[in-house]
């Protein structure tokens, strides 16, 4: 009877350990943790990964946060880790290993209605950090500019004020949003409004994606677009098991379908 209760707890621990070998905990970015990355773990499965995912997409912050504390295999990002993040991390013993999984293109979108449908770089560093305030100022019908981003979580949020702002600070009017459809449901609201989002998200309904510099922002022009970027997975050291084998998938043909599909440029 004593050997029959052993045996159990043993069957049971053993099946515990498999349960929670088979759940990856994904975290970080929303830019790919809204759509891209549920679509890849759905085919992962599909196609005979025996996992099962937690995937919690709150900010490119979030990514290294969570790695640091042992509470994500992977972490999403659409940005690099900072220094400071990687530091942090190695005290916690957690070594980050950077993966390229896709190209992003950020879009400059506006209300469906506006008749803005080109925008220069410099028009639109003047629009976010507060120099132009009004449509008419770069060729559109007369009203106030209502510009939404990301909150400061977001690896977006700083790519943005990197790329397209020369590291200017946002205008103090601009009302920060929580992701990627939130700016699309704001600014499809508001025709005076005006947001950036993963390209994934710039066909949303009510809003319309504006040229820059006469470009735009297509996969074919990935290379010419000016607000490109690569997006990425990090983990602790070089990824085992199942995490390796999903970050294999996500860099095989079936992974790239799935990028192209959702709206991103498979990464090379």
């Amino acid at each position: 009877m004593k050997s029959t209760i052993i045996t159990s707890l043993l069957a049971l621990a053993f099946t515990a350990g498999l349960n929670a070998q088979s759940v990856l905990r994904v975290r970080g970015s929303d830019t790919l943790g809204a759509k891209l990355v549920p679509q890849w773990a759905e085919q992962f499965k599909k196609q005979g990964g025996a996992v099962s995912f937690d995937i919690a997409a709150e900010g490119s912050s979030t990514a290294f946060t969570n790695l640091a504390a042992g509470t994500a295999e992977i972490g999403m990002s659409s940005r690099k880790v900072k220094d400071d993040e990687r530091t942090f991390a190695k005290t916690k013993g957690v070594f980050l290993t950077e993966h390229e999984v896709a190209w992003d293109m950020i879009a400059v979108v506006v209300n469906k209605n506006n008749p803005v449908a080109n925008l220069t770089k410099k028009q639109i560093a003047g629009i976010f950090t507060g120099a132009i305030k009004d449509w008419s100022e770069v060729g559109g019908t007369a009203g106030p500019i209502s510009v939404y981003t990301r909150n400061t979580s977001s690896g977006t949020y700083k790519d943005w004020q990197t790329l397209a702002m020369k590291g200017k600070d946002y205008a103090s009017s601009s009302q920060k949003m929580a992701g990627n459809e939130q700016i699309v449901a704001e600014t499809a609201g508001n025709a005076g409004g005006i947001g950036y989002v993963g390209l994934a998200y710039a066909h949303g309904k009510g809003i319309k994606a504006v040229s820059v510099d006469g470009t735009a922002p297509t996969p074919e022009n990935v290379k010419a677009y000016a607000y490109s970027r690569p997006t990425y997975f990090y983990t602790n050291g070089a990824p085992q098991g199942k995490v390796k084998e999903f970050i294999d998938f996500v860099h095989s043909d079936a992974g790239k379908k799935v990028s192209q599909l959702v709206g991103f440029i498979p990464a090379k």
